[in-house]
């Protein structure tokens, strides 16, 4: 289990580190920022390179959605919930220090000022869509990743392809979602920025914990009782 948690640890960390350094960093030049797809694309490439990484210790979740899904759709143990969930939390919070580190460095740095990555809705989504377009988004678009997750993973896919897969639906999921809610999909990497940042990211966050979790579950759920074949 030490192994597993250090595992999910580290796969969280560079989720958050790559993922939100990436719209934090590296997002925000106007002649060479790399804009929504890059940051998209910076996701899926952190969950990509980290499911190949370490995917085969702990499973590769990096999200506590993830967990509760694997978990709703017969793939994890429910004892381990809870742990894997605390990892993933601090590895997030790690990340978000040490981004806080960096992007503090540059002169005239307000973590007030921006989002910080931090996830939002009505005045603080990135387009200004309501609490009621996040809450549709962030359910269907992380029920469809768990969809993904369980589909790719099954032992009927092809082998060796599932971080490929995986990693990409994270960048469509962006590409879709950063516009909205800036993308959760994932209570731990919303929790990390969102403490560090403070203020109105904190009250918001409940939406960033609540609807991912219950996408998870509904999408490990469709997959368990409506795709997955008895045999497997």
């Amino acid at each position: 289990m030490s192994k597993r948690l250090g595992a999910e640890f580290f796969g969280t960390f560079w989720l958050v580190f790559g993922g939100c350094g990436s719209a934090i960093l590296a997002a925000g030049f106007p002649e060479l920022g790399i804009g929504f797809a890059g940051v998209a694309l910076a996701f899926g490439l952190t969950v990509l390179t980290m499911v190949y990484a370490v995917g085969h210790i702990s499973g590769g979740h990096f999200n506590p959605a993830v967990t509760v899904g694997l978990c709703a759709g017969g793939r994890f143990p429910a004892k381990d919930v809870l742990p894997y969930v605390v990892i993933q939390v601090i590895g997030s919070l790690a990340a978000a220090g040490v981004l806080y580190l960096i992007a503090s460095g540059k002169a005239g740095f307000d973590v007030s000022a921006g989002s910080f990555a931090s996830n939002g809705y009505g005045e603080h989504s990135p387009d200004h869509y309501s609490m009621q377009a996040a809450i549709v988004a962030e359910l269907v678009l992380t029920a469809f990743f768990l969809i993904v997750i369980h589909g790719a993973t099954d032992k009927r896919a092809p082998a060796g392809f599932a971080g490929v897969a995986i990693g990409l639906a994270l960048t469509l999921i962006h590409l879709v979602g950063i516009p909205v809610t800036n993308t959760s999909v994932n209570p731990a990497r919303s929790t990390g920025v969102a403490l560090f940042h403070g203020g109105w990211a904190i009250e918001q966050l409940w939406l960033f914990w609540l609807v991912p979790l219950i996408g998870g579950i509904v999408g490990g759920l469709i997959y368990r009782y409506l795709l997955e074949s008895r045999d497997a």
